[in-house]
């Protein structure tokens, strides 16, 4: 199972991390795009603001499949259809004939203002892919890369109880790697951290993990951690 999982988790980690080039590059595009000198008749690679109304706002909070979405009107009375990744802080206080600006660009609206100023990206929106690209990549890879080596100590160590326990230790210790990354993520999207708080703050976990795993490794190579410990 721990072989399994290892290589599923370095195959997803390694498929995340061209999505998160991709994504870094569009979010420089984005960042780089002028402001329209007016209102695009066609797709443009400018931004623009647009003022819409509310129409209609469904959370779809009893749902774990469906995003929080709402339907703007233009002044001409064109509907827009836009969707966000969470409730906070604007798609949860939208009513409808509210008055919101919309931040438009390539097409789509990235990005919703409310009348009190607060602005919350929509899902097409270029600014958190990725971070949400890197935390899964540091996840999946650092988890799989973990389970991966103590698996293949175990493997080689069949008979040799210390060596054993201590391949298992590296398996464990591939779980708050992976874990912590995750968790990283969600703290710097409620604080709203800048993104490179992400690598910054895992880089200084995912070391403390790994000395930790040191510990337990010269621990279980000396023999005061069994087999028993190992699979706790």
């Amino acid at each position: 199972m721990w072989l399994l999982g290892a290589v599923l988790m370095l195959a997803v980690g390694s498929a995340m991390v061209p999505e998160f080039r991709a994504a870094q590059e569009r979010e420089r595009e984005f960042r780089a795009a002028p402001v329209c000198a007016s209102a695009p008749v066609e797709v443009s690679d400018c931004r623009w603001k647009q003022k819409f109304t509310v129409r209609s706002v469904d959370l779809n909070s009893g749902s774990r499949h469906k995003s929080p979405e709402a339907d703007l009107l233009l002044p001409s009375g064109k509907p827009w259809h836009v969707t966000f990744r969470n409730t906070n802080p604007v798609a949860s206080g939208l009513e409808p004939h509210d008055k919101v600006v919309g931040l438009i660009w390539r097409g789509d609206v990235v990005d919703l203002r409310d009348a009190e100023g607060e602005h919350q990206e929509t899902t097409e929106g270029p600014l958190d892919w990725p971070t949400d690209r890197l935390a899964g990549a540091l996840a999946c890879l650092s988890f799989g890369a973990a389970a991966l080596v103590g698996t293949v100590w175990s493997a080689f160590a069949r008979g040799n109880r210390r060596h054993d326990a201590a391949g298992r230790m590296v398996c464990l210790h591939g779980i708050p790697l992976g874990v912590t990354a995750i968790l990283i993520l969600w703290m710097q999207s409620a604080n709203d951290w800048p993104a490179r708080s992400l690598p910054i703050i895992w880089g200084i976990v995912a070391a403390l993990i790994l000395a930790n795993m040191v510990g337990f490794v010269v621990a279980a190579l000396r023999g005061q951690i069994g087999r028993a410990a190992g699979e706790a």
